[in-house]
């Protein structure tokens, strides 16, 4: 007996080397339609292998009847006709769903409701795959992506001259350039940032991730990064022509997003350090409710910045063009409010103002006014914002006093863990993920050696869980929108940002709030069956693929049966494909899909031309 078990765990391990050597094989060769890219040339791993010529055809197709016979009658393998899905008119190339103008236009102007998320309706849904427009190539690589964007991936001109003196953006030839400057720091974000450090303790690791409203080009996060410190930058759609999709065609992580009338789709405690540069909120309205939802996602310690109009009014209200007694009266207001949330104005220079968030709530009992009543300051998806302050968590330990410095801090048990705030993570479970997803980060950089080359800088993970999938990719290189659905069994995105990650709530069943062609590669993990039988798989993938840039990379990991839907959909799409065994081998049920989208643009080969 022991004699055939090893014969047959040798058959089985044989079987598996064999199919991951193919699957190398067809992967690398999809990955050489990069060298149709203008600038990103593709991989010199990828070029040899398309080189060599290597007939991926010879691999059999997976056969999952002897590894799930009780399941077989689930996979569809009749070879019906697959739906092929077309290109949409040439004129949604940079369609945002959720932030259409034409249907925004609609909402009511007050508190900027119209700038927020408004979805189509199932039936107004587009079902056609976005094209990208003509000349589009995959951008540069960071470090050089955060000064140069190519012309044809972002066509708009309007802020080279709305902005020209104030250093943000320049056209020159078939790029733009990025000089690093800003309304409130012409001189540059770098000597913006070095003043900043005068006061904030943002080299040592203390301040990790950064939160930054209205942020423009996001240059301010774009010079943080190499502080090694991570900024959620949003803007609305718009506000400033494509701002927030030049941001993420430099590879700084931005959303489309304002303050308005519902709450950031962020947690509580989330942020070191808050950052509104001329940024137009009106932070004294509505008795101060913005600086209360910047309070309640700002950890004890954290900072905010404010700089420019009002402060330092008595100096600039000339150039400023407004009156005296208006600016006055506007910073009387925030100084009220800042008091009121028990923040500590620890200095004003310039037209720069910054608070710190006190620690814990001992100083601030007697003072704070107006708490909140909810009992789950997390819950922010789609949630009405309200003009009161959220209370301090209940121990210290819980409300992050005892966070660590980044980098220590991304692996170190997170204060919500520790403190059992999370029902059904423990601390095991906690160290468990994080040994499973760096396994799972070296088989996927067998499948593709490239993922921390640089080739991928935008990277998205849409059922984020503990971030250990973040965090075991963690490079200067790359960075992860860690994204935690609303359908999650736990809410674990407090811990993604107490690891130094960022990330957001979202549902998949609507569009996200970004641009398309705004991320490199995409990883989802079980997602396809935590939205079964709750939205259409196909919305979710033409979504997956309006986010993907043209010869993107996407990971799929999720059961077989489930799989093989997404595959039959994803047949259509024009998307390569390939489905591999999971690493522990093919008896395992769950199992990776792996693609590469297609390098298409508006007008080639697609019904665009002649519509």
């Amino acid at each position: 007996m022991a004699s055939k078990l090893s014969a047959g765990d040798s058959r089985t391990r044989s079987s598996v080397s064999i199919f991951i050597v193919v699957g190398l094989c067809c992967f690398f060769y999809l990955l050489g339609a990069w060298q149709r890219s203008g600038f990103g040339k593709g991989d010199s791993i990828a070029l040899e292998m398309t080189k060599t010529g290597a007939d991926c055809s010879v691999l059999p197709n997976l056969n999952f009847d002897t590894h799930h016979s009780g399941d077989v009658g689930i996979i569809d393998n009749s070879g019906s006709k697959v739906k092929n899905i077309k290109p949409c008119h040439s004129r949604y190339t940079d369609y945002t769903p959720c932030q259409d103008q034409s249907r925004a236009m609609t909402f009511p102007r007050e508190n900027m409701n119209y700038r927020e998320r408004h979805c189509p309706p199932q039936e107004e849904k587009l079902h056609c795959l976005i094209p990208a427009p003509k000349g589009y190539v995959t951008p540069f690589p960071w470090p050089k992506s955060r000064d140069y964007v190519p012309y044809a991936n972002a066509p708009y001109k309007s802020l080279t001259v709305e902005k020209a003196i104030q250093n943000w953006i320049q056209y020159e030839g078939n790029v733009f350039r990025f000089p690093g400057g800003g309304t409130q720091f012409p001189q540059g974000a770098d000597k913006y940032i070095d003043q900043l450090m005068s006061v904030i303790p943002i080299e040592n690791g203390t301040v990790r991730t950064a939160l930054d409203t209205g942020c423009g080009v996001a240059s301010w996060g774009a010079y943080l990064w190499k502080r090694k410190v991570i900024a959620m930058s949003f803007a609305p759609r718009d506000s400033h022509e494509a701002q927030v999709q030049f941001a993420l065609e430099r590879g700084v992580p931005a959303v489309i997003g304002v303050l308005g009338t519902i709450k950031m789709p962020y947690p509580s405690r989330a942020f070191d350090m808050a950052h509104c540069s001329r940024c137009l909120i009106p932070w004294g309205a509505n008795d101060g409710m913005y600086m209360m939802e910047v309070d309640r996602v700002l950890r004890p310690g954290g900072y905010w910045v404010l700089s420019g109009p009002p402060i330092n009014w008595k100096v600039n209200y000339r150039s400023w063009q407004r009156p005296k007694e208006e600016l006055q009266e506007e910073q009387r207001k925030i100084e009220e409010v800042a008091k009121n949330l028990c923040w500590e104005k620890v200095s004003e220079k310039g037209e720069t103002a910054i608070w710190r968030k006190r620690v814990n709530a001992d100083s601030c009992r007697a003072s704070q006014t107006n708490l909140c009543d909810s009992s789950d300051p997390d819950n922010a998806w789609y949630k009405k914002m309200e003009a009161c302050i959220t209370p301090y968590a209940k121990s210290n330990t819980e409300a992050g006093e005892e966070l660590k410095t980044f980098p220590e801090r991304l692996n170190a048990v997170p204060p919500r863990i520790a403190s059992g705030s999370v029902p059904g993570i423990s601390v095991e479970t906690y160290l468990e993920d994080n040994r499973n997803w760096r396994k799972h980060i070296h088989a996927y950089k067998r499948i593709n050696k490239i993922i921390d080359s640089g080739r991928y800088r935008n990277i998205m993970d849409m059922n984020a869980g503990l971030g250990g999938f973040a965090a075991a990719l963690e490079s200067p290189k790359l960075w992860v929108m860690n994204v935690v659905p609303t359908l999650a069994e736990k809410n674990t995105l407090g811990v993604i940002y107490e690891r130094g990650l960022i990330g957001i709530y979202h549902d998949w069943c609507e569009a996200f709030s970004t641009y398309p062609r705004t991320y490199d590669l995409i990883h989802a993990n079980g997602l396809f069956t935590l939205y079964k039988d709750k939205c259409e798989f196909e919305d979710i993938l033409l979504e997956m693929d309006r986010i993907l840039r043209p010869e993107g990379a996407v990971i799929i990991r999720d059961e077989v049966e489930v799989l093989v839907k997404v595959k039959k959909i994803v047949n259509g799409m024009r998307w390569d494909t390939k489905m591999t065994d999971h690493e522990d081998g093919p008896l395992v049920p769950e199992k990776i899909l792996i693609a590469v989208k297609q390098y298409w643009v508006t007008g080639e080969n697609n019904s665009t031309s002649s519509q």
